[in-house]
């Protein structure tokens, strides 16, 4: 698809777009790409929805030398796209820490939200300074992006789509590029309170997602629930899902997602 971009303050945001009908904000996580959606945004324009795609701060072809990494800083940047795309108010379906800045939209800029879609969400806690230290030496060049294709891999623990090796290789050339590997790691140590501290503002309805096998959580069965009780949302756990179930699993996850856009799609 044709890529477009848009600019903001500091800088330029890339996204792209599929279908027609009430427009969904694809929002990755970090130290990946749009394309993340590639499945899910297909699904979408067929069940009549107009699936918007957008690379984060400092990826993919989104530009790099940003001021601001954090939750806040993507949350603006896509309250932003959907004024740009001037269609009114959006669902957005944030992974990961882009979670957490939807989130910051919504509660925000209520206005312009429809409803959430919450993917192994990051939505509280500071960073640790441990773990952060020991991001900065694998994710030092040149052995950064190797190092990052080596973790990526491990979210995806029971099974990888036919495309996955493609995938990576085009996740590598792009980590290789200047100042994406800088931009993951400012986007790692960034804090996650702005969206922790929104979170009894959110009134849009709310769907949580996340892999029953998601190595990025203690207990993801629990943090899926504490996330959806907070928000006054649903959850759903995906059996034997990592990270991305809606990559990983889509013929699982992606009935569920649709079932609940068009639970909001009916409501007058």
């Amino acid at each position: 698809m044709t890529t477009n971009f848009f600019k903001q303050q500091n800088g330029t945001i890339a996204y792209d777009d599929m279908g027609d009908g009430p427009v969904v904000i694809c929002v990755p996580s970090m130290g990946d790409l749009r394309q993340e959606y590639r499945f899910l945004s297909q699904q979408l324009a067929e069940a009549g929805y107009r699936a918007v795609r957008m690379d984060v701060r400092g990826h993919g072809e989104t530009s790099t030398g940003w001021s601001d990494y954090s939750v806040a800083g993507v949350g603006a940047d896509i309250v932003a796209l959907i004024r740009h795309l001037n269609t009114g108010p959006a669902f957005i379906i944030g992974e990961s820490m882009a979670a957490g800045a939807a989130i910051w939209a919504a509660a925000e800029v209520p206005e312009c939200v429809k409803g959430l879609v919450l993917i192994g969400p990051f939505v509280r806690g500071e960073g640790m300074p441990l773990l952060q230290l020991l991001f900065r030496i694998m994710l030092a060049r040149p052995w950064g992006p190797s190092m990052w294709l080596r973790y990526f891999k491990t979210l995806y623990p029971t099974h990888q789509p036919a495309d996955f090796e493609e995938y990576c290789a085009a996740l590598y050339a792009n980590l290789k590029q200047p100042g994406r590997l800088e931009a993951l790691q400012k986007t790692i140590d960034a804090s996650k309170r702005a969206s922790e501290e929104r979170i009894p503002r959110v009134t849009a309805p709310a769907l949580v997602l996340m892999g029953s096998k998601d190595p990025d959580f203690k207990s993801p069965e629990a943090e899926a629930k504490w996330v959806a009780n907070a928000l006054h949302g649903t959850n759903r756990l995906i059996d034997g899902a990592g990270h991305y179930p809606q990559t990983e699993m889509p013929e699982v996850t992606t009935p569920l997602i649709l079932s609940f856009l068009q639970s909001l799609t009916e409501r007058k």
